[in-house]
């Protein structure tokens, strides 16, 4: 269910915005739509874990308030990412 060390590090060279970039909201989105994907796949399986249900959630709405801080400061770069990342269909 969790990431590896391995491929959270892929993850931030594939949306780091600079060399040293390890933080910005387009790495955050990355890796928390990265866990969102998961989790779902977990709970596609086992329908009655609640605790990760909540946690799935909590999740959704802290990638959900960095998408909207980034919509609210650059709309161009707020599509690329999430075209890039696959999500709102």
């Amino acid at each position: 269910m969790s990431l590896t060390q391995e491929r959270k590090h892929e993850i931030i060279e594939g949306y780091q915005v600079h060399e040293t970039d390890t933080g910005s909201a387009d790495v955050q989105i990355a890796i928390l739509t990265e866990r969102i994907n998961r989790l779902s796949e977990h709970l596609r399986a086992n329908s009655k874990d609640h605790a990760s249900r909540r946690g799935l959630l909590q999740l959704i709405g802290r990638r959900k308030r960095l998408l909207a801080y980034m919509r609210k400061g650059d709309m161009s770069h707020y599509q690329a990412l999430i075209q890039r990342l696959g999500i709102r269909g």
